[in-house]
């Protein structure tokens, strides 16, 4: 009794509902934000924010002052292959939408046939029409009819499907933005790792040959009788150990050249001779301007993403609802059918029909019931992860500006610790020439000054990694003056 009541309250409304589209309207959430980023003002206070010119940092990359790093990068854009898969699902989904746009459209087809036929006389039908005066075994039949349908969107189903495939089309359409956002950053942080390891290489092997020296000097010593035998393998042994650091810093530094090839779309070793001659590790550039955690949500590519989806989750729940609506149709043919191909397109062989078609799922309405639950659950975690998102976004954004302003901190309190290091260890080196101070002293200056060099390397590696994820959680360049 309930289904019909149902069908019957349906059936009444949709009079009232012709020409609308059923289901929710689609508004975009409202999303409560800070006015602020909290880490903006200590980047605004940066060294390099107050003394290096800011300019336009929509390439964001060519900011670092590094030739070849814009040279990778923009190799990157050009032939890397996510970038070309995200094209790929842009030609996907614009097809989907010409579907749906068509969906709305009256569609044609023109058909045409030539058939001859021989009737069995063994067969019923043969035998009752034999004894007819003037049976033909053999016949023919030629037609050719043009056909036209046309479903008539009454309550806005087609339209709202045609709505989630525009979003789903536009959301792609930011997939590649996305997509070159984060090949562009990947190739950077991996370009500065490879220029950070073979910085860390040289500062192992200089210390390696100092290392190497000092065994020598204590050689001498222990050939003249002066040293102890001890202290001469004490000083081979912290020279094995300083050597053992090369084969891995090496190897990590071919893994990261060989992970830079393929973000190249290019076979390993294929950039390792145009990154063979040691550079320096580019400088974080300035970065001001950044706008708000609002403005994450215009200019952050994933987030429009997510917010698109959630269009196109809300709309689907409009083509579920209107399944419980009856569907009209207008079908019509002409044409032409005959026996006798002479007669073909005369006014005896001429045919024409007419149609006007329902389709309603009466009887169907817990299916119809289940159908928008499941779109109205997949738009409630659309909403949930577009949320999820932007809380994720503005996290990535603190972190980013927390690491760059603390790890250029930490770079330089290791400078002013390798300065003090570094006098250390040759004062060190004097006095135990002079018989003042141990080999022990000696080594254990040499160990800490190796220590210091190679944390002040990786610190100034993290800012320049910060700065590349800075820009990444921002949402890649902009125009300060576009804010």
């Amino acid at each position: 009794m309930r289904v019909y009541q149902k069908s019957l309250a349906i059936f009444l409304a949709t009079s009232a509902l012709a020409g609308c589209s059923v289901g929710p309207d689609y508004h975009r959430p409202d999303i409560a934000a800070p006015p602020a980023f909290m880490g903006s003002e200590a980047l605004a206070a940066r060294p390099a924010s107050t003394s290096m010119p800011v300019g336009d940092q929509r390439l964001w990359w060519a900011r670092f002052n590094d030739p070849v790093l814009t040279q990778l990068v923009d190799e990157a854009l050009s032939q890397n292959l996510d970038i070309a898969q995200a094209i790929a699902r842009v030609s996907q989904a614009r097809a989907s939408l010409k579907s749906a746009d068509a969906a709305l459209l009256p569609t044609a087809t023109l058909s045409a046939s030539a058939a001859t036929a021989h009737q069995s006389i063994e067969t019923p039908t043969g035998r009752i029409a034999q004894p007819a005066p003037g049976f033909q075994r053999d016949s023919n039949l030629y037609e050719a009819n043009l056909g036209a349908a046309w479903e008539i969107d009454l309550f806005g189903g087609l339209r709202r499907g045609q709505e989630a495939a525009r979003a789903d089309y536009q959301a792609s359409q930011v997939g590649v933005a996305a997509a070159q956002l984060s090949v562009a950053a990947q190739v950077a942080d991996i370009y500065i790792a490879i220029r950070g390891l073979q910085t860390r290489l040289t500062v192992a092997q200089q210390q390696a040959d100092t290392q190497a020296r000092l065994v020598e000097i204590v050689r001498l010593q222990y050939g003249k009788g002066v040293a102890a035998e001890l202290q001469l393998r004490q000083a081979e042994g912290a020279l094995a150990q300083v050597q053992a650091s090369v084969p891995v810093l090496r190897n990590a530094r071919d893994s990261a050249m060989n992970a830079l090839d393929i973000m190249l779309a290019t076979q390993p070793g294929a950039h390792r001779a145009m990154l063979s001659d040691t550079t320096a590790i580019p400088s974080a550039p300035a970065i001001v301007d950044t706008g708000s955690p609002a403005d994450l949500l215009r200019r952050r590519p994933d987030l429009i993403i997510a917010e698109r989806k959630l269009a196109a989750s809300n709309a689907r729940i409009g083509v579920a609802v209107s399944e419980y609506f009856p569907k009209f149709s207008l079908g019509g043919l002409i044409g032409t059918a005959t026996t006798v191909g002479g007669n073909m397109f005369t006014g005896g062989a001429n045919q024409a029909q007419g149609m006007l078609g329902l389709r309603w799922r009466l009887f169907d309405f817990g299916r119809v019931d289940a159908e928008i639950a499941a779109a109205k659950g997949a738009n409630a975690e659309s909403l949930a992860a577009y949320r999820v998102a932007v809380l994720r976004a503005s996290e990535d954004v603190e972190n980013a500006f927390s690491a760059l302003v603390e790890r250029e901190a930490q770079q330089q309190v290791l400078a002013r610790g390798e300065t003090a290091l570094t006098r250390a260890q040759a004062a060190s080196l004097a006095a135990y020439k002079g018989g003042v101070v141990s080999l022990i002293e000696v080594l254990d200056a040499d160990r800490r000054l190796l220590e210091v060099r190679d944390a002040r390397v990786q610190a100034q590696v993290e800012v320049a990694r910060a700065a590349v994820a800075s820009y990444r959680s921002l949402g890649g360049g902009w125009q300060a003056s576009s804010l």
